[in-house]
């Protein structure tokens, strides 16, 4: 048999015997060991950290409507433009509808989010004196934003403890066996009740950090993660060391083989790179 087809069984084998391990845990089981595994992520990432270059929480609020299907690297390329051009929301309600469309361009669906933020600007004239507001109630009453950009605006900006279910949040806690859940707003109602809320936040950042150099969509690194005994997918991509190193991500992709207790040497150069996922 050749060695890929036997490291597919391997694998295969992993992940039948993580879920199996995990198949009769009991929901204080599960609260336990999502703690345990958020503590694991502070110190698997330290760094982590909201990647939108932002000075206030109009600023944060106008970059998170433009990441939307934009990475945060092309993002946080366009907001000095944005945000010398439009410093206030009085300036975004006024705005020329046609020379914001070309500053934004480069974001994609830069239509749509120009109508977002002009809309936006026009709500925080007419309803707040141009001020964001600091609750989810009103946030999400905005032209805009919806719970996940309210939850971003609220734990960065004002220290309000937020869940933010992006896609890498949605995909690592059902793959953590946290939840079995697709729709967001569950997800974060099923989430706030496993984990402290002083912590919502930070962990938020840590498992998007997580999902963007490690847990990867199509292809995990199993054998390299520092959750692998805790979780019930360990064995959705490869086991072994050498494949499992190829697949971290980052600046600190050799300091995250080295917590895995994997050779450092086995990461390529080429992934020692900041993600772009979006």
């Amino acid at each position: 048999m050749s060695r890929p087809l036997v490291a597919a069984s391997a694998g295969a084998a992993a992940l039948v015997k993580s879920a199996k391990r995990f198949a009769g845990e009991t929901p204080v089981g599960r609260k336990r060991r999502a703690r345990k595994m958020a503590r694991m992520l502070a110190e698997t990432h330290p760094d982590a950290h909201c990647e939108l270059d932002f000075e206030t929480p109009l600023q944060l609020a106008v970059a998170t409507v433009l990441s939307a299907q934009c990475t945060d690297k092309k993002v946080n390329e366009v907001t000095p433009t944005v945000f010398r051009k439009y410093p206030a929301a009085a300036d975004y309600a006024a705005a020329d509808r046609a020379e914001m469309e070309q500053i934004l361009r480069p974001t994609g669906f830069f239509r749509a989010k120009t109508d977002s933020l002009i809309k936006l600007g026009q709500a925080l004239e007419e309803r707040h004196d141009g001020v964001l507001p600091d609750t989810l109630d009103e946030l999400v009453a905005l032209p805009g934003i919806g719970r996940k950009t309210a939850n971003v605006i609220l734990g960065n900006a004002f220290d309000v403890p937020g869940i933010t279910v992006d896609t890498h949040f949605r995909r690592l806690v059902n793959r953590f066996g946290w939840v079995q859940e697709e729709d967001p707003v569950k997800i974060e109602f099923q989430v706030a009740e496993l984990i402290e809320k002083r912590d919502w936040t930070m962990l938020s950042h840590r498992i998007i950090f997580h999902g963007r150099r490690v847990c990867h969509a199509r292809k995990p690194a199993c054998g390299a993660c520092t959750l692998a005994t805790m979780c019930p997918s360990y064995g959705t991509g490869p086991i072994e060391a050498a494949p499992a190193a190829k697949l971290l991500k980052g600046p600190r992709a050799r300091e995250l083989a080295v917590q895995a207790g994997v050779d450092p040497d086995l990461v390529p150069a080429t992934a020692v790179v900041t993600p772009e996922a979006p």
